[in-house]
């Protein structure tokens, strides 16, 4: 018998159905959390470089509302919730390359230790960021999924840091200042409340990444070791599991 490669469980009709029309809050928590143990699982460990393009575009596949409708909901230090704001990011990134290499490179002066862990080219170019959001989702089909999380945090910190001190600069040299000017860089506006305030959003993003990876960690040693452990002692812990 020949032994095929394993294809990951991409969305398929049945895991778009599953999630349709409402219906029972449970079971669609149920429902996400499996679709995207599934998708993880099934990329794992690939050596198919297909597997780990179709797992990056999953979005340009299905759209980002699908993955919305599947995911947004789900707990935010959730496997489900971690991945929506995963793609998420590379969604924005590739939306709009040119602002996010602009708010990296703004952002490393002060993070540079947050830089090297993210992992973006020298210099930090629309091509580099691009690249680099892309590269951070190829870990998952390695079944590297804490250390996914851990370089998506990284990264949106990052741009945080470089987007708050942006806004900083362009209400100092806007007319009148603080109290009678306006953002001379309009583009800097990420949705509602301003820049300043979609900065402490993206660290809330990077913030549940984080705890996400916290918690795979804790899964992975309760897996391996049949007893609990704080997920705090496992944050550093050596992750030589198996499984995504």
């Amino acid at each position: 018998m020949v032994d095929h490669p394993r294809r990951p469980a991409f969305l398929g009709p049945a895991a778009l159905d599953t999630m349709r029309g409402g219906g029972d809050p449970a079971l669609r928590e149920e429902a996400a959390q499996t679709t995207a143990r599934l998708i993880v699982d099934g990329a794992r460990d690939s050596e198919d470089a297909q597997v780990a393009a179709r797992l990056v575009g999953l979005a340009d596949e299905h759209g980002l509302e699908v993955l919305s409708s599947l995911w947004a909901d789900a707990p935010a230090d959730s496997l489900a919730g971690a991945l929506w704001r995963l793609f998420a990011l590379r969604q924005w990134v590739h939306a709009d390359p040119v602002g996010a290499a602009r708010e990296f490179e703004e952002g490393r002066r002060s993070l540079p230790v947050m830089e090297v862990v993210a992992g973006v080219g020298d210099p930090p170019g629309p091509d580099e960021v691009r690249a680099s959001v892309d590269a951070v989702l190829r870990g998952l089909a390695r079944g590297d999924v804490p250390t996914t999380f851990e370089r998506a945090a990284a990264f949106a910190r990052v741009v945080a840091a470089g987007r708050a001190a942006r806004a900083a600069y362009d209400v100092q040299e806007a007319p009148g200042g603080a109290q009678g000017g306006t953002l001379r860089s309009p583009a800097l506006s990420r949705g509602t409340g301003g820049p300043t305030e979609s900065a402490v959003r993206l660290v809330r993003t990077a913030e549940q990444l984080e705890a996400a990876a916290r918690q795979v960690r804790l899964e992975r040693w309760e897996a391996t070791t049949g007893s609990s452990r704080p997920a705090e002692s496992v944050h550093n812990a050596t992750d030589d599991a198996p499984g995504g």
